[in-house]
Protein backbone atom coordinates (compact mmCIF):
# COMPACT_ATOMS: atom_id res chain seq x y z
CA UNK A 1 0.00 0.00 0.00
CA UNK A 2 1.55 4.11 -0.54
CA UNK A 3 -0.28 6.59 0.19
CA UNK A 4 2.30 9.12 -1.57
CA UNK A 5 3.64 7.22 -4.62
CA UNK A 6 2.28 8.59 -7.39
CA UNK A 7 3.55 5.27 -9.37
CA UNK A 8 3.21 1.41 -8.44
CA UNK A 9 5.32 0.13 -6.74
CA UNK A 10 7.48 -1.57 -9.30
CA UNK A 11 7.42 1.26 -11.24
CA UNK A 12 10.35 3.82 -11.25
CA UNK A 13 7.81 6.96 -13.00
CA UNK A 14 8.57 8.92 -16.06
CA UNK A 15 11.81 10.35 -14.56
CA UNK A 16 13.75 7.64 -14.60
CA UNK A 17 12.41 6.23 -17.71
CA UNK A 18 10.17 3.75 -16.41
CA UNK A 19 6.25 4.26 -16.83
CA UNK A 20 2.56 3.65 -14.98
CA UNK A 21 1.33 0.41 -15.89
CA UNK A 22 -1.79 1.96 -17.36
CA UNK A 23 0.03 4.33 -19.10
CA UNK A 24 2.17 2.25 -22.10
CA UNK A 25 4.62 0.65 -21.20
CA UNK A 26 6.34 -2.38 -22.66
CA UNK A 27 5.44 -6.05 -22.46
CA UNK A 28 6.86 -9.23 -23.82
CA UNK A 29 3.70 -10.79 -24.46
CA UNK A 30 2.92 -8.20 -26.30
CA UNK A 31 5.71 -7.96 -28.24
CA UNK A 32 6.77 -5.39 -26.55
CA UNK A 33 3.58 -2.69 -27.26
CA UNK A 34 1.35 -2.27 -24.11
CA UNK A 35 -0.67 0.42 -26.02
CA UNK A 36 -3.49 1.74 -22.99
CA UNK A 37 -6.41 3.45 -24.84
CA UNK A 38 -7.33 7.13 -24.22
CA UNK A 39 -8.51 7.54 -20.68
CA UNK A 40 -11.83 7.62 -19.49
CA UNK A 41 -13.03 10.69 -18.25
CA UNK A 42 -16.42 11.61 -16.09
CA UNK A 43 -17.03 15.19 -14.49
CA UNK A 44 -18.85 14.86 -11.16
CA UNK A 45 -18.62 17.98 -9.79
CA UNK A 46 -21.66 19.63 -8.85
CA UNK A 47 -23.94 16.18 -10.41
CA UNK A 48 -26.26 14.85 -7.94
CA UNK A 49 -26.20 10.88 -7.55
CA UNK A 50 -22.24 10.51 -7.65
CA UNK A 51 -21.89 7.20 -7.12
CA UNK A 52 -24.04 5.40 -8.78
CA UNK A 53 -23.36 7.62 -11.90
CA UNK A 54 -19.23 6.86 -11.51
CA UNK A 55 -20.56 2.88 -11.44
CA UNK A 56 -22.53 3.55 -14.25
CA UNK A 57 -20.06 5.22 -16.04
CA UNK A 58 -17.59 2.20 -14.49
CA UNK A 59 -19.46 -0.57 -15.48
CA UNK A 60 -19.81 1.04 -19.29
CA UNK A 61 -15.95 0.92 -19.46
CA UNK A 62 -16.03 -2.85 -18.45
CA UNK A 63 -19.02 -3.66 -21.04
CA UNK A 64 -17.27 -1.92 -23.95
CA UNK A 65 -13.60 -3.58 -22.71
CA UNK A 66 -15.27 -7.30 -22.52
CA UNK A 67 -15.13 -7.41 -18.62
CA UNK A 68 -19.15 -7.79 -18.60
CA UNK A 69 -20.84 -9.58 -19.30
CA UNK A 70 -18.73 -11.81 -17.80
CA UNK A 71 -17.63 -15.15 -19.10
CA UNK A 72 -15.91 -16.43 -16.59
CA UNK A 73 -15.77 -16.27 -12.42
CA UNK A 74 -12.64 -14.72 -12.67
CA UNK A 75 -13.86 -11.62 -15.26
CA UNK A 76 -17.06 -11.17 -13.17
CA UNK A 77 -14.96 -10.71 -9.48
CA UNK A 78 -12.24 -8.45 -11.32
CA UNK A 79 -15.21 -6.91 -12.63
CA UNK A 80 -17.12 -6.54 -9.04
CA UNK A 81 -13.95 -5.96 -7.85
CA UNK A 82 -13.59 -2.70 -9.54
CA UNK A 83 -17.16 -1.35 -9.09
CA UNK A 84 -16.46 -1.98 -5.48
CA UNK A 85 -13.18 0.10 -5.94
CA UNK A 86 -14.85 2.86 -7.71
CA UNK A 87 -18.28 3.19 -5.19
CA UNK A 88 -15.16 3.71 -2.34
CA UNK A 89 -13.11 6.42 -3.64
CA UNK A 90 -15.62 8.07 -4.32
CA UNK A 91 -18.11 7.76 -1.48
CA UNK A 92 -14.82 8.94 0.56
CA UNK A 93 -14.69 11.90 -1.57
CA UNK A 94 -17.73 12.77 -0.98
CA UNK A 95 -17.18 12.15 2.98
CA UNK A 96 -14.30 13.29 3.62
CA UNK A 97 -12.90 15.94 0.68
CA UNK A 98 -15.87 17.81 -0.34
CA UNK A 99 -16.75 15.80 -3.24
CA UNK A 100 -15.44 14.24 -6.11
CA UNK A 101 -14.63 16.42 -9.37
CA UNK A 102 -13.36 13.57 -11.75
CA UNK A 103 -13.20 10.14 -12.32
CA UNK A 104 -10.89 8.78 -14.33
CA UNK A 105 -10.53 5.40 -15.63
CA UNK A 106 -7.02 3.82 -17.36
CA UNK A 107 -6.47 0.16 -18.34
CA UNK A 108 -3.83 -1.46 -20.13
CA UNK A 109 -3.62 -5.51 -21.21
CA UNK A 110 -2.48 -5.74 -17.30
CA UNK A 111 -4.11 -3.30 -14.98
CA UNK A 112 -7.02 -0.86 -14.90
CA UNK A 113 -6.44 2.16 -13.08
CA UNK A 114 -8.89 4.29 -11.21
CA UNK A 115 -7.94 8.05 -10.23
CA UNK A 116 -10.60 10.09 -8.28
CA UNK A 117 -10.24 13.94 -8.39
CA UNK A 118 -11.36 15.81 -5.40
CA UNK A 119 -10.28 19.20 -3.51
CA UNK A 120 -9.75 17.66 -0.31
CA UNK A 121 -6.23 18.30 1.75
CA UNK A 122 -6.85 15.19 4.29
CA UNK A 123 -5.19 11.91 3.38
CA UNK A 124 -6.84 9.23 3.11
CA UNK A 125 -5.88 5.55 5.25
CA UNK A 126 -7.32 2.72 6.23
CA UNK A 127 -8.50 2.94 9.97
CA UNK A 128 -6.18 1.26 12.53
CA UNK A 129 -6.31 -1.55 13.93
CA UNK A 130 -9.18 -2.06 11.59
CA UNK A 131 -12.43 -3.33 13.33
CA UNK A 132 -14.71 -5.33 11.08
CA UNK A 133 -17.63 -5.59 13.73
CA UNK A 134 -18.17 -1.93 13.53
CA UNK A 135 -20.08 0.48 11.01
CA UNK A 136 -18.36 2.02 8.26
CA UNK A 137 -14.53 3.40 8.64
CA UNK A 138 -14.10 0.54 6.04
CA UNK A 139 -13.70 2.42 2.89
CA UNK A 140 -9.61 2.34 2.56
CA UNK A 141 -9.13 -0.97 4.12
CA UNK A 142 -11.39 -2.35 1.42
CA UNK A 143 -9.37 -0.57 -1.49
CA UNK A 144 -5.96 -1.77 0.40
CA UNK A 145 -7.39 -5.70 0.52
CA UNK A 146 -8.80 -5.53 -3.09
CA UNK A 147 -5.47 -3.21 -5.42
CA UNK A 148 -2.29 -3.90 -6.42
CA UNK A 149 -1.62 -0.66 -5.06
CA UNK A 150 -2.76 2.99 -3.89
CA UNK A 151 -1.62 6.35 -3.40
CA UNK A 152 -2.43 9.85 -3.68
CA UNK A 153 -1.13 12.54 -6.12
CA UNK A 154 -0.90 16.26 -4.72
CA UNK A 155 -1.90 19.10 -7.22
CA UNK A 156 1.38 20.97 -6.22
CA UNK A 157 1.12 24.21 -4.54
CA UNK A 158 -3.00 24.44 -5.62
CA UNK A 159 -5.36 22.75 -2.87
CA UNK A 160 -6.76 18.76 -3.93
CA UNK A 161 -5.60 15.49 -4.80
CA UNK A 162 -5.71 12.70 -6.92
CA UNK A 163 -6.78 9.01 -4.89
CA UNK A 164 -5.82 6.67 -7.40
CA UNK A 165 -5.74 3.13 -6.95
CA UNK A 166 -4.59 -0.08 -9.05
CA UNK A 167 -6.25 -3.64 -9.57
CA UNK A 168 -5.33 -6.35 -11.88
CA UNK A 169 -6.77 -7.24 -15.60
CA UNK A 170 -8.44 -10.72 -15.31
CA UNK A 171 -6.26 -13.23 -17.37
Amino acid sequence: MSTTRPYAADDRGPETGGSHPAAGAGSAASGGDRRPEAPRRLALSGESGIVPLARDFTRQALRDWGWLPAATADRRAAAEDVLLVVSELVTNACLHAGGPEELCILRDSKALRLEVVDGGTGDPAPRTPHRAGRPGGHGMFIVQRLCLDWGVIRHGDRPGKTVWAELAAPQ
